[in-house]
């Protein structure tokens, strides 16, 4: 039995052939070996805590600002994701000890 490894461009579609190859490959059962066993209860727990523990570290928090209208324009004309920028911005900002105290 051979890999085979795919790669798509954004938006292609794969062939019939490939199709084919996946629904075939869906079929087949999963084999461990001692390079790979499979997980234990124990070790799912550990890492479900370990996913949910990053998770909540990398979870935003919503604030409200009072922006100037001039800003917020300035911001939107940004287009979508504007939002995003302005997190960015702050978090830079926040970092950057001079233009910190520039702020202040």
């Amino acid at each position: 039995m051979a890999i085979v490894n795919y790669t798509l461009e954004h938006g292609a579609k794969p062939t019939n052939e490939q199709i084919e190859e996946i629904k075939n490959a869906a079929k087949m059962p999963i084999v461990y070996d001692e390079g790979s066993p499979e997980f234990t209860e124990e070790q799912y727990a550990e890492f479900s805590a370990i996913a949910r523990k990053q998770r909540e570290e990398r979870k935003r928090k919503v604030v409200a600002l009072r922006l100037l209208p001039a800003t917020f324009e300035k911001a939107k004309k940004l287009g979508k994701g504007y939002t995003a920028i302005l997190s960015r911005m702050i978090d830079l900002c926040i970092d950057d000890k001079e233009l910190l105290q520039k702020c202040l």
